[in-house]
This record gives C-alpha cells, structure tokens and sequence, in this order.
C-alpha cells in the first residue's frame, strides 16, 4: 500500500513505540503550522511546503503499519481478537494517524501516501467508533431490551389503537346482528373462506371450528406461509400509511374490527360463538397485538408529522421515528408467530376450553415479555 522502494522502520519495543507516537504527532503539529504560517504571510499566493515522501515517513511509518497490522486483526477476527495492551495502542495510533493524514494534506506529497493514509484513518474510526456488535447479538439485544421498551413508550399510541379496533368490532357485531345482508358489505369474498349467512350451524362446526388437522406440510409450510405474507401485508400497510396523517391507519384498524365483529355476529346467530372465539384466540392474540402494534406505530408516526414541535416534520421524524419502526419491526415477527399457530396448532388443539387455556398463557407471556428489557436501549421515545 505504501510504496515499495522505502524501507520500514525496525518494530519498536511498546515504550519506544509510545514515545515515537507522541514526537510524531509533535512534528505534525509543527509541520502543519509552518505549512499554514507560510501561507498566511504570502497573501495572493498559495505556497506549498514541500516535504520528500521519505522524510515524512520516518519515524511515522512503524506506528502506520502497526495500526495497519491491528485494524486488519480486527476486522477479520474482530475487537476481541486483540489483547488489552493492543486495545490499549489502538486508539492512540489511530490518533496518529490521523494527525499524519492532517499534515500530508498540508505540504506536497505524493498521492499514493494520501490515500493510503485517507483509508487508513476510516479503517481506524471505523474499528474505534463503529458497531461493535454482530447481527445475532443486534437481533438479541432488539428482542431483549429494544422491542419491549419500543412498545412501553408507545403504551398510548396502543390503547388508541386499541380502541379503534374495538370501535370497529361493535359497529360490525351491531350491523350484521341487526341484518345478515351487512355481511357480505363487510367481510371480502377472499376472507369468508365458503362461510356467509347460508352457512349451517354443522358446516360451521365441522369445516371450520372443529375441522381435522390438515397434515404437516399444508397446515405449517403451506397454510402458515399464505397467513404470515397477508397478515403482514395488512401490518406494514397500517404502519406505512401513518404517514398520511394517522388517518388512513385509524380507519384501517377500524375495518380489522369490523370484519371480526361481523364474524361474531354470524357466529353468534347459531349460538357458536364461543366456540368461535376459542378457535379464533389461539392465534388471535397474537395475530390481533401484531396488528395494534403496527398501528400504535403508524400513529406515532403521525403525530411526528402533526405535532412536529420546534424543528422540521422531517427532523422530528428522524429523531422520533426509531421507535415506530422498531415496533413495526417486531409486529412482523409477531405475524410470523401468529401465522405458526393459526397454520399448525389450532387445529390439533381441538377443545374451547384447551384454546382459551392456550391464548391465555400466550397473552399473558406477551403481557410479561413487554414489561421485561428494562435498562438501556437504543428505541427512541
């Protein structure tokens, strides 16, 4: 990388190596100063301080192949790879470093060496400054700490989420209650998956509520792939359009409610209803919280855009916006869960009461799992 007519300089003993660093950066300043003296006092000129690439090298260039040396350690075995003496080094020569590079710029010297020094000097702020965690530790630290505080500082934002939803299930249950022929208004073809106000209490029985289970593969590869893209579509849609506002996503959480509420409603008129329930509160616990969190998020998201405060919508965004994605973030990999149970092990739980003992235990593992992961974090409020 440097060129390969000069020589390097002898490895230096650590203490000679520290005295070496602190006289280079000595010189630098030196160097830099005369550079912008000459410059100052010659007005209308731009003279240049010109310096042989081999004398600047001297004394320098050991402390720039020793960081070279750790910097690539670190990068393909990482931090942890280098001893305390060597984390010890690593911060000073980057500084090193860094106060060459702020000199080389100064006087004339060859290209070569500037570029060498540039990538150098991001290579080191790179492995001082950045990351220092992988993806699996990321993931771990978004699922322990990140994800559950993300939904606590949002705790309003998900009760009016909520809300909406429940608005929108006792506007459903009403009108179908009150006439049938709201059902077909409400509920898509593509959802009542053969079930309507002709269905029999038997057909609901036998091809729905208690069906047989399909096998593994149709019911966790097939059936739970197809719920897990739609529900997740729906999510991320919800999330998305709180950007118009918040009001898109209101009504969005609306409608969710009364398509359930319409269900209900049919459901009920053949004195199913709890039945129904227990079969739909398996998986809607989860599936249903997935859906408020994405909404809690798109709501965020509006009264950044709304109430932006003293800055820019785009700046408080910025700053605020972390949060929202995290919980929307998380509420996918929510779907992917409810998507597991409503595909695979709805249908082997074949009692009410066994369903209603499933989604409580699930609600409330998700109850203590958002109250967990106090402590520090990097969701925004």
């Amino acid at each position: 990388m440097i060129g390969d007519n000069h020589a390097l300089g002898d490895k230096l003993p650590a203490a000679g190596r520290n005295v070496t660093a602190r006289r280079a950066g000595r010189e630098d300043f030196a160097l830099g100063e005369t550079a912008r003296g000459l410059a100052e006092n010659r007005p209308g000129t731009r003279p240049v301080l010109v310096l042989r690439s081999a004398e600047f090298r001297k004394g320098r260039e050991p402390g720039w192949r020793e960081l070279d040396a750790l910097l690539s350690r670190a990068e393909k075995r990482g931090v942890a790879s280098l001893s305390t003496v060597e984390l010890e080094r690593l911060p000073l020569l980057y500084r090193g470093a860094l106060s060459s590079l702020s000199v080389a710029r100064s006087i004339a010297l060859d290209r070569n060496l500037l570029r060498y020094l540039e990538n150098l000097a991001l290579r080191g702020y790179l492995t001082v400054y950045g990351p220092q965690t992988g993806i699996l530790a990321s993931l771990a630290e978004f699922l322990r700490r990140g994800f559950p505080a993300a939904v606590r500082n949002a705790r309003w934002h998900v009760v009016v989420a909520t809300l909406a939803i429940l608005v929108g299930v006792g506007a459903g249950y009403m009108l179908v209650a009150g006439d049938e022929d709201w059902f077909s208004s409400l509920v898509p073809a593509g959802v009542t998956g053969g079930r309507g106000p002709s269905s029999t209490a038997a057909e609901l029985r036998q091809d729905e509520i208690f069906a047989p289970w399909p096998g593994f593969t149709r019911s966790f590869v097939v059936f739970a792939n197809s719920l897990f893209r739609h529900n997740a579509t729906i999510g991320i849609l919800t999330f998305g359009l709180g950007l118009a506002f918040g009001v898109p996503t209101l009504l969005l959480l609306v409608y969710q409610g009364l398509v359930f509420g319409a269900f209900l409603a049919l459901h009920e008129r053949h004195g199913l209803i709890l039945d129904f329930m227990g079969w739909v509160s398996i998986h809607g616990v989860t599936e249903f919280l997935a859906i408020i969190l994405c909404g809690a998020g798109g709501l965020l998201v509006a009264e950044k855009i709304v109430f932006p405060g003293r800055i820019s919508r785009l700046q408080n965004l910025a700053k605020n916006g972390r949060g929202a994605a995290t919980m929307a973030a998380g509420a996918v990999l929510l779907f992917f869960v409810a998507g597991l149970i409503e595909g695979g092990f709805r249908q082997m739980v074949d009692t009410t009461m066994g369903r209603f003992a499933f989604a409580a235990v699930t609600g409330l593992g998700w109850f203590a799992y958002f109250l967990s992961g106090h402590g520090k974090t990097n969701a925004s409020e």
